[in-house]
């Protein structure tokens, strides 16, 4: 085991123990520990409750993903490239980025109703555009001499985009993916508990209504346990398709 992993390991036990140590000193109604949580997750599996919300709550995190990914690059590239979209689209993209999505939520149910569709266009919104932003970014800070040279040797737009454009801004790209997956579980469980009686914002809804605190938090630390194995796994891509960028990692 690596000096990093240990360091870690160490911590999240000293976490857990207090943790454990002051939730048991206060009324489970208000707080509850470890332990608690655990079991209370055991039943809820064993219930199949926890999958089947969980399932539609992965659901819409998914298809917001995709569909994110897909416009986040797609108006990153072209605002990076062509600068009459970047001066039309720019103030618009601040404005959206700048304004707080919560205050949507309520808007986007009265258009789209409270089904999948309306979920997935909040959690969309949340994350489209640290994705975009970044792609941007990362067009605009791709070499003019490397840029100079395709053009020398006669390469097409499409051409530079495949093998120069794409290529170099892939590691922004990846940063802007870590970046929402954040905001998107956020998104996720705000627009659970606007639009709809499924999904792991309804539980943490449901269980608070009845003062279930164990149960309550079971949904939070699978969100926080999805959101660490997802940055890691976009951690894990960027290594793969950028390893100069890992160059000062230490064990």
């Amino acid at each position: 085991m690596s000096r990093r992993a240990k360091v870690r390991l160490l911590s999240l036990l000293i976490v857990l123990a207090l943790w454990e140590f002051y939730g048991r000193r206060v009324n489970p109604i208000l707080f509850t520990y470890p332990l608690a949580i655990a079991r209370a997750f055991i039943a809820l599996v064993l219930s199949g409750e926890l999958q089947s919300y969980m399932k539609d709550s992965l659901l819409v995190l998914l298809y917001a993903s995709i569909l994110s990914v897909i416009v986040g690059v797609f108006f990153g590239v072209v605002m990076g490239r062509y600068s009459l979209v970047e001066w039309a689209a720019d103030i618009y993209i601040n404005a959206l980025y700048s304004m707080p999505m919560v205050a949507m939520v309520p808007l986007i149910v009265l258009w789209f109703g409270f089904r999948v569709p309306a979920k997935v266009i909040i959690v969309f919104l949340f994350m489209v555009f640290p994705i975009l932003i970044n792609t941007y970014q990362g067009v605009k800070d791709v070499d003019r001499n490397l840029q100079e040279v395709a053009r020398s040797f006669c390469s097409s737009e499409a051409q530079l985009w495949r093998h120069l454009i794409i290529p170099s801004a892939l590691p922004f790209i990846v940063v802007g993916i870590r970046l929402a997956i954040g905001r998107g579980l956020v998104g996720m469980i705000v627009a659970e508990f606007y639009t709809s009686v499924t999904g792991l914002g309804y539980m943490i809804v449901r269980y608070a209504n009845a003062f279930e605190t164990d149960k309550l938090f079971v949904p939070i630390v699978v969100v926080m346990i999805l959101g660490v194995g997802l940055m890691w796994f976009a951690k894990w891509i960027e290594g793969r398709i950028a390893p100069w960028r890992n160059f000062d990692d230490r064990e």
